[in-house]
């Protein structure tokens, strides 16, 4: 098993859920965030004056996969969050040792 934190732009988010729900991975987890990466945050400008907005805002997502789904998952969210600008975003790729079901206390895969 493995786990995918996924980091993408705010407005790719719908896309990147329906593709992973299509995929069979409907279940997820997701947090508002803020960073950066290369692109350093933005230069605008406001009533003739220059600011710089330091951090962007960002949506991570978390979701636990199966082993031989990896690739097929990885390339189908890659599809849905690219758009080719830098700041789409990261995948970072995990291996989960257990999963605990609280409820009913099943363990491993079936727990996903």
């Amino acid at each position: 098993m493995f786990k995918l934190e996924i980091i993408v732009r705010e407005e790719k988010l719908e896309e990147v859920i329906e593709a992973l729900g299509e995929v069979g991975y409907p279940g997820l987890s997701i947090a508002s965030i803020e960073g950066r990466g290369q692109q350093k945050g933005l230069q605008e400008q406001f009533r003739g004056r220059a600011y710089t907005i330091p951090f962007l805002p960002k949506r991570k997502i978390e979701v636990l996969i199966r082993e031989n789904d990896l690739e097929r998952v990885k390339e189908t969210v890659i599809k849905a969050a690219r758009t080719g600008e830098p700041g789409d975003g990261k995948i970072f790729i995990t291996p989960v040792v257990d999963v605990i079901r609280i409820r009913t206390g099943e363990t491993g895969e079936s727990a996903i």
